[in-house]
This record gives structure tokens, C-alpha cells and sequence, in this order.
């Protein structure tokens, strides 16, 4: 198995996410003892791409689909399908935080089209999961920070990971396309509610293991 930092992550890159409403049937499975944070029937699920560059602990790509729960009353964060092309990040979000990553090749295309946008593409062995293109709008003053928390099953227990970052944000338009049979379950045929650029940003992830008692860090 391929060895990876000890948590927490400290990571930096660019992310391009899209949002949507979903009926709470047509969502994926989700950890024992969460719910969906439900509206009228409907939930928010967030499908991303993320670049791990600079001086992140690991460096690498990813695409994840995600859903807005709740514990009790704490809103949370539920990753409900991920695919990253680092085996370290494989193991490490299994082991450490019961995140269900998986492997596959990515291709980017920073500045494709006159538009100057992104054009994404993740694929495994069996074939393509899903492609994005996004036109990205200016940034808007400032970094904004932004803190949650990270709701998954590890070894039949609900655990819970903070999650800290800071980016410069900034409005984006997406189309994302799933093809039949892929285990994307991003719903690719209707539009985002909306889609952001969160650029530059810097994240950690999870939390510093105790100290050994009597001892200090």
C-alpha cells in the first residue's frame, strides 16, 4: 500500500465547482446517520475538479461529487464519489477519513476556447466518468475563507474531518456531460444553479494527531 502524510493535509491549487437542487430520491447513497439538508424536498450537491499544485503535501488531480447533510442540526459535508490520480491520496482519504477515493487519468485545458475557459476530462480502465468545460467571469475583492466539516464512514463509524481554506472566488459558467454508465453520479442533464472558480486557494485538511501523554507539540 503507498504511504502517505500523516494527517492534517496542508494543500493549495485551483477548483472549479458546480452546484445543483436534487430531488432526495435521485441522490447517492450516504453515511449511517446523516441526512440530506433538505429544502422542499431537495438537497445541494456539488460536483468539483481540483488541482493539488504549489506546496501541497501531495500533488495531484481530482474530481468529486459531494452533499450538503446534516448531523443532528450541524450542517456537514458528505463526499459521495471521488477519483484522484495519486495512489498516496487514494490510501490517505481512505484510511485516515473513510473518503471512497478511487483512481483514474485526468486531462486539463487550461485557457481552451476564445473564451479563455477550462475544459476538464476524468477517465478510468473502463472508460470515461465525465467532462466539464467552464467560462470563467472576473474574481471578486479579496479571499474569502470558508470552514466545514467532513461527514464519512470509517470502519463502520461516523467521523467528521475540519476542513479550513481561503481562495479568491470568482462566478463561473459550466456544462458538464456524463456519459451512460458511468459511476459519476453528477447529474449532468440539467443545468448548475451556478458554478464558481475558487482560485489560488489554500486548505487543510483534517486534524493534528494528540500528543503522546506528557509529552507537548
Amino acid at each position: 500500500m503507498p504511504t502517505y502524510p500523516p494527517e492534517p493535509w496542508h494543500l493549495a491549487g485551483q477548483m472549479l465547482l458546480s452546484l445543483w437542487a436534487v430531488p432526495r430520491k435521485d441522490l447517492p447513497p450516504l453515511p449511517t446517520g446523516v441526512r440530506p439538508l433538505a429544502v422542499a424536498g431537495r438537497a445541494l450537491m456539488g460536483a468539483a475538479w481540483v488541482r493539488y499544485e504549489g506546496d501541497s503535501v501531495l500533488r495531484y488531480n481530482e474530481v468529486l461529487c459531494a452533499v450538503l447533510v446534516r448531523d443532528g442540526l450541524r450542517p456537514r459535508v458528505s463526499i459521495t464519489d471521488i477519483w484522484v490520480d495519486s495512489p498516496p491520496s487514494m490510501a490517505g482519504g481512505r484510511e485516515l477519513w473513510g473518503i471512497p477515493k478511487e483512481l483514474a487519468a485526468f486531462d486539463f485545458e487550461p485557457g481552451a476556447g476564445r473564451d479563455g475557459g477550462v475544459r476538464a476530462r476524468a477517465r478510468t480502465g473502463a472508460g470515461e466518468l465525465c467532462a466539464a468545460s467552464f467560462r470563467l467571469g472576473g474574481r471578486l475583492p479579496g479571499r474569502w475563507p470558508v470552514t466545514y466539516r467532513v461527514a464519512q464512514e470509517l470502519e463502520g463509524r461516523l467521523v467528521t474531518s475540519p476542513v479550513r481554506s481561503r481562495s479568491a472566488v470568482g462566478p463561473a459558467r459550466a456544462a458538464w456531460q456524463v456519459p451512460p454508465g458511468s459511476p459519476m453520479r453528477v447529474p449532468a442533464d440539467r443545468p448548475p444553479l451556478f458554478s464558481l472558480a475558487l482560485s489560488d486557494f489554500r486548505l487543510t485538511f483534517g486534524t493534528r494527531a494528540p500528543a503522546p501523554s506528557g509529552r507537548t507539540v
